[in-house]
């Protein structure tokens, strides 16, 4: 039996697995606020507790690079290394990779369900896949092809430097780089950066902020969810959100397009995290595949590129449980 879980500053998912059933169906699973416990074993030890089968290998998709078998977990005071959560299982091999290494991992199995398409072309046989997830942070990574696998490999490529393309784009640059100081990618194609657009667009007056919204703002922690309600779901949406998202769909598609340029990803690209599958019709709209192809002379190159959101909820769980199965026991 395989335990994989998937780590993150919020919450943790924990699941066992077993080779008949396969990495798509868990035998048990239970997800765990992430804050309220001290360390990643104090939940494992909680969740085997609970009449689980006997472990013989675990595998975990963490929020952090894995550098040496160990992790600090990205926004939270967590390190997470293998050899002490070997300990903890009683002897059993353990592998801990990145987050979006694990997502990755699910790539080769998902099925045509999991998938939305935004760029319906075909993909090369074994050519390199490109994987970008916006979520809480940008995760970036990709897969290639080892002569009878695909195979997984980290990037921490969302803290790469921003690149603006447009006049817009040149304001949001030089706005957030007023106190000075490095501005990565992560910071404006991500929930993170999603306010900062906002409140870029709102400082420059593109257009008003309805009072509701404003109340809203006022009273959450965490604005990111409100700008995307106000964006997709309000009818009508409030004009500053909408335009706030297009702008961030406008870089979500010029930063994959940038990877997938770097990975040359003729096996195609996949647009992971929590935040594409809630903002499929700004996706379809154009903005992105214009900006994913606007390369110069490499735009019909990337206009040949299948790109696809995954929008199946547990495919970092999924992806945790396919680098279990890889492992000897």
């Amino acid at each position: 039996m395989l335990l994989a879980g998937d780590v993150g500053a919020t919450k943790t998912a924990l699941a066992v697995f077993s080779r008949e059933a396969g990495p798509r169906a868990p035998i048990a699973e239970a997800t765990f606020p992430s804050r309220r416990y001290p360390s990643l074993e104090a939940i494992v030890q909680e969740f085997l507790r609970q009449g689980r089968p006997p472990i013989d290998r675990a595998s975990f998709g963490v929020a952090g690079p894995v550098v040496n078998g160990a992790s600090k977990i990205t926004n939270l005071s967590w390190t997470v290394e293998e050899a002490r959560l070997t300990q903890v299982l009683g002897g059993v091999r353990v592998r801990i990779v990145n987050d979006l290494v694990a997502s990755a991992s699910a790539v080769p199995i998902l099925q045509p369900s999991d998938l939305h398409t935004l760029n319906a072309r075909p993909a090369v046989p074994e050519g390199t896949i490109a994987v970008i997830a916006p979520g809480t942070g940008l995760g970036e990574a990709f897969l290639t092809w080892d002569g009878s696998r695909y195979r997984a490999h980290p990037s921490e490529g969302g803290h790469a430097d921003f690149a603006p393309r447009t006049a817009s784009e040149q304001g949001l640059r030089a706005w957030l780089g007023r106190a000075g100081g490095h501005v990565s990618c992560e910071l404006v194609c991500s929930g993170l950066g999603i306010p900062h657009i906002y409140a870029y667009l709102k400082d420059r007056g593109a257009a008003p902020e309805p009072p509701w919204l404003s109340a809203e703002l006022a009273g959450g922690s965490d604005p990111t969810p409100a700008i995307v309600r106000a964006a997709v779901e309000r009818t009508p949406p409030a004009e500053l959100a909408r335009a706030a998202l297009a702008e961030f769909v406008g870089i979500l598609g010029a930063e994959a397009g940038n990877l997938a340029l770097k990975v040359l990803a003729t096996g195609g690209v996949y647009l992971g995290g929590g935040l594409p599958p809630r903002l499929l019709p700004l996706l379809e709209d154009g903005r992105f595949m214009r900006a994913f192809t606007d390369k110069d002379r490499m735009s019909d190159l990337l206009a040949a590129m299948p790109v696809h959101v995954i929008v199946h909820p547990g495919t970092a769980l999924m992806g945790a449980a396919c680098v279990g199965f890889a492992l000897e026991a």
